[in-house]
């Protein structure tokens, strides 16, 4: 049945699944933080800056409102970069109950405690009914009704069942999941390894070299997951190893582009300069490697990714070290 949802984010993603939301029929407040941003999605029906091109719903409606957000909506989607999730987490902690349900779809891990999205919420709401809505999703292909799929992760069988039944649609299949902390790690660490790719093919260094770097990537992911609580069954799913297809793949990952970019021989200041949009990678793997010092981990790739956007190491020396790496049992350090 059609209901009224909450979109907190009108970026590209935010924007696409408020459109996925009109189009199936509900009523959706989009919140923008710019009232000029505002104004222009209501008089034009589209989100020119962030997502060009694409007409949304007449029941799509954009606010500055968040009060009214939590005061009408109790199904409400989180789309905020991860530097700000908790500021706006916090923003709207004192508009919710334990009757709202929120699914998040921020792909980072906040950058000082570490922590994922899911515990932010439940450290800023009341809110317990939370999932996260994860998968392969480049917002532009889903824009143009490309089919796709994703998956919502929660503890709740309640969240998932809202979920899916608010955003599931002829061209965009929505799987279910149990597995929060798996969806949100590999959410967020495969775009590091997107990173790595935009720089092999910014090189073009061919697919060969693509299959390797991806195929060891998912291989950190699930070794970081596992030890985070994950259960490595997903990363081979729509979270994982789909998700790092995508990003690592796609001309519209943001974060391929940056490695694209890197690989021209840009620097990183340059770039983030140029963008409009966040690259949660550049991030990420910042927080994870330093997470990961003085606890044993072995992560090459995040190493390599780190190196060169906080080291200044130069990408070839980068490559030539992973190359140079010992090998051994392809599975060391994975419990299947």
């Amino acid at each position: 049945m059609p209901e009224n949802v909450g979109v907190i984010g009108s970026g590209s993603w935010g924007t696409t699944i408020a459109k996925i939301l009109g189009e199936n029929g509900h009523q959706v407040l989009l919140w923008t933080r710019r009232q000029e941003l505002c104004d222009e999605i209501n008089a034009t029906r589209e989100n020119a800056s962030y997502l060009p091109g694409a007409k949304l719903a007449p029941g799509v409606m954009a606010t500055t409102d968040l009060p009214r957000i939590c005061e009408t909506c109790r199904l409400i989607v989180m789309v905020v970069p991860s530097h700000g999730f908790r500021a706006v987490a916090h923003e709207i902690g004192g508009y919710l109950d334990g009757e709202h349900v929120l699914v998040h779809a921020t792909k980072g891990i906040e950058q000082e405690s570490f922590k994922r999205m899911s515990e932010i919420l439940r450290e800023e709401t009341p809110v317990r009914k939370i999932g996260v809505l994860s998968g392969p999703n480049l917002a532009r292909e889903l824009a143009d009704r490309k089919p796709s799929g994703t998956l919502v992760a929660s503890h709740y069988d309640e969240v998932i069942t809202r979920a899916q039944q608010a955003l599931q649609s002829e061209y965009f299949r929505v799987y279910a999941g149990h597995d929060v902390v798996g969806a949100e790690i590999g959410g967020t660490f495969k775009n590091i390894v997107a990173l790595a790719a935009g720089v092999v093919d910014g090189l073009k260094l061919g697919d060969n070299t693509k299959a390797l770097l991806m195929t060891r990537g998912i291989n950190e992911m699930a070794r970081f997951g596992s030890a985070m609580g994950a259960k490595v069954l997903t990363f081979g799913g729509m979270a994982g190893f789909g998700d790092m297809m995508a990003t690592c793949a796609s001309s519209f990952s943001r974060n391929h582009q940056v490695g694209e970019r890197l690989a021209r021989g840009e620097t990183l200041e340059e770039i983030l300069e140029a963008m409009k949009m966040v690259a949660e990678g550049v991030k990420a793997t910042r927080a994870v490697r330093t997470f990961t010092e003085g606890r044993g981990f072995s992560l090459p790739i995040v190493d390599a990714v780190y190196e060169v956007l906080y080291e200044g190491a130069p990408v070839p020396a980068a490559i030539s070290k992973l190359m140079t790496l010992a090998t051994g049992d392809e599975f060391r350090g994975l419990v299947l």
